[in-house]
């Protein structure tokens, strides 16, 4: 899981359209693709349920569980980077039960 993968996983979850995201972050579609792969397979569900030659994508309830998570991951990210000013390293651990 990296703070990428949870970025693009709420942009896609914002927007209901990988590429409106990909667009919105400008990486292609894709690399969107890919991270939201990677992160499914860290977390050993499916987030989003997509359809062949559909341009919208939904959540599943996994995924609508784990949006307020992954907000969470993202302000903690932000707070960590706020704390490590210039001159400090800069280096998150994070860690789970």
């Amino acid at each position: 899981m990296t703070q990428q993968g949870i970025e693009v996983f709420l942009a896609v979850a914002k927007l209901g359209s990988v590429s409106a995201a990909a667009q919105s972050l400008y990486i292609t579609q894709p690399a969107v693709s890919r991270h939201l792969h990677a992160l499914e397979e860290d977390l050993n569900c499916m987030l989003f349920v997509r359809g062949r030659g559909k341009r919208q994508v939904e959540l599943t309830p996994q995924g609508r569980d784990f949006v307020p998570m992954a907000e969470k991951w993202q302000l903690l990210w932000r707070e960590a980077r706020e704390v490590t000013g210039p001159g400090r390293t800069r280096t998150l651990r994070v860690a789970s039960v």
